[in-house]
């Protein structure tokens, strides 16, 4: 009984029978503004390459997510190593780089040497 995904009204059958123009009429106006100017050069083989292949490396972290990248896998380049993201309808409209987190996650503990007397003061509440 799970209800079957759709984007702006469309299934996923539907925007993959979509061109390029006619998604980004969905999609907000900065990322309709990027499709409308053209792709660049390395987000176009980065189409082409998913036709042929189910996965594709790249540092093109802007580039927005499409229909026909649905069910394929792209490595995105963090500053450090290639990140394994599976493209799922819901990431649909969102940029790659999203996906890749490029900082760590911050985890305080106690305070470190050096530390004045009022900087480590941990409040109570």
């Amino acid at each position: 009984m799970s209800e079957e995904f759709t984007y702006r009204g469309k299934t996923v059958e539907e925007l993959k029978e979509m061109n390029l123009e006619d998604f980004s009429e969905l999609l907000t106006s900065d990322k309709r503004r990027k499709i409308k100017r053209g792709l660049k050069d390395n987000e176009k083989k980065i189409l082409e390459d998913l036709e042929e292949k189910d996965t594709v490396q790249t540092h093109e972290r802007d580039m927005i997510v499409v229909p026909k990248m649905i069910d394929k896998t792209v490595e995105v380049y963090n500053g450090q190593r290639f990140i394994t993201v599976d493209v799922e309808p819901e990431m649909l409209g969102h940029r790659l780089g999203e996906f890749a987190k490029t900082r760590k996650e911050v985890s305080h503990s106690a305070p470190g040497l050096g530390a004045t007397r009022s900087s480590k003061h941990v409040p109570l509440k």
